[in-house]
């Protein structure tokens, strides 16, 4: 009572289960000893000691009840009379509100739901089976009294789970939904209906995934570390990350840029082949940022001139979404572009705090930077991989909120030489250290 456990004797817990099963109907005397106590034969004038031995446990009832309370006892099992043909006999019955039987709470619940809309279904269902204890009534599971109520307690039940796992699904937290159909269906393992959700939403988790290898959410974050098979340029729900060299050209005329290259595609796919609408909008952004050098027409007679530091991290607007290009490489007046593991390193470092500051709080879409022509060849594909992953998860101890998704894109060729498992090992070390957050308050 109040929180605690009492100890009934066997007899007495019998007897209990057997109102709690009337499920608040009055039971008489002679009934009660019937089906509790279960005599073999009726022996003449034994009514008298019979019902004194129902009135005993009665009393060892209300005693426990009165635990919670003076007159709990009295309130909670009624007394009251029945004329039969043997005369009035007494009877008894529980009296209790809604929310001091768990089995009528369950009920409540569940009834509930299935009225509600999804998101409401959803938390009504999982509010109810948190009350499952396992079947109900198991000490007279097989008694004839218990039988109704068993069985209906149990298809409630497995009504609330079906009706569990289609609220998910309605909402499409198919992942949520599986364990439950992972449940059900060991629980009826000859039962059609319940593996055939189970296959249904396993179809619909691996249609989810699709081209996603790798999902890590990042503890006590909220930010999700994706790799993905496929097209930087298919990722439309992302700002994108696209590598420059340090003199930002754009002019794809496969001298200075390979028209099969990430700025090739992004002036053919995303600027329509219009490559000085691109310029314009670089050169908007680099106007607060103080060039390096200016090559001379005879030393670089192709391309752009002006040299920025490797590190600059330009957002381009792109309808509602930001294209951030990169400078990574230095493009020689050879026009070969050229970078170094440290270049690497520090313009990714910089380009975070700059997807903090412009990027609208949406998921990132980056390639494999460095894998193409900037013959950044002392990196392997794995190497490449998880120094990206490295410099945004240190990004996090210093502001938590870049980005809701890192997604790195990898094509198919790449995809042959890179090892995931290496970056699986760095993000659960990353999970052992935790986020390490800025301090808070004022000084």
């Amino acid at each position: 009572m109040n929180g605690a456990a009492v100890r009934l004797t066997p007899l007495t817990a019998r007897l209990l289960l057997r109102l709690v099963a009337a499920d608040g109907e009055a039971v008489t005397a002679r009934r009660l000893y019937l089906d509790v106590w279960q005599p073999t034969v009726e022996l003449p004038h034994q009514d008298l000691r019979n019902r004194n031995e129902v009135q005993k446990r009665i009393l060892e009832l209300r005693r426990a009840f009165d635990r919670a309370g003076p007159g709990h006892g009295a309130r909670i099992l009624r007394t009251g009379r029945l004329p039969t043909a043997r005369g009035a006999e007494s009877t008894y019955r529980l009296d209790l509100s809604d929310d001091e039987l768990d089995s009528v709470v369950f009920t409540r619940l569940v009834g509930d739901a299935l009225r509600a809309a999804p998101a409401s279904a959803v938390r009504l269902l999982t509010d109810a089976l948190r009350l499952w204890r396992g079947r109900p009534l198991t000490e007279v599971r097989d008694e004839e009294f218990a039988r109704a109520p068993v069985r209906r307690l149990t298809q409630l039940r497995e009504t609330a789970l079906r009706e569990l796992i289609a609220g998910h699904t309605a909402l499409g937290r198919y992942d949520l939904a599986l364990p439950v159909a992972e449940q059900t269906a060991r629980e009826r393992p000859d039962d059609p209906e319940a593996a055939a959700a189970l296959a249904r939403l396993n179809a619909r988790l691996r249609e989810r995934h699709g081209d996603e290898l790798l999902r890590h959410t990042l503890r006590g974050l909220r930010v999700d570390v994706v790799v993905v098979r496929g097209d930087l340029f298919d990722q439309e729900d992302a700002n994108l990350v696209v590598g420059f060299s340090d003199t930002f050209d754009t002019s794809t005329d496969d001298v200075v840029i390979s028209r099969e290259s990430v700025q090739g595609q992004l002036v053919d796919r995303l600027f329509e082949g219009r490559h000085r609408l691109l310029a314009d909008h670089l050169r908007r952004g680099l106007r607060e940022v103080a060039p390096l050098a200016t090559e001379s027409v005879r030393a670089k007679p192709r391309g752009r001139r002006i040299r920025y530091p490797i590190g600059t991290a330009v957002p381009v607007p792109v309808g509602r979404r930001r294209v951030f290009a990169l400078a990574y490489s230095r493009l020689g007046n050879d026009l070969r572009a050229r970078s170094a593991p440290a270049d690497l390193r520090l313009s990714l470092e910089r380009l975070w705090p700059s997807v903090a500051l412009h990027g609208l709080f949406r998921p990132v879409a980056i390639p494999l930077i460095g894998a193409g022509l900037s013959r950044l060849v002392e990196l392997d594909h794995t190497q490449l991989l998880s120094l990206i992953v490295e410099t945004f998860t240190e990004s996090l101890r210093q502001d938590p909120a870049v980005c809701p998704e890192l997604r790195i894109v990898v094509r198919d060729g790449e995809l042959e030489r890179t090892d995931l498992s290496a970056v699986e090992a760095h993000l659960r070390g990353a999970d052992e250290r935790g986020p390490v957050l800025p301090p808070t308050g004022t000084v």
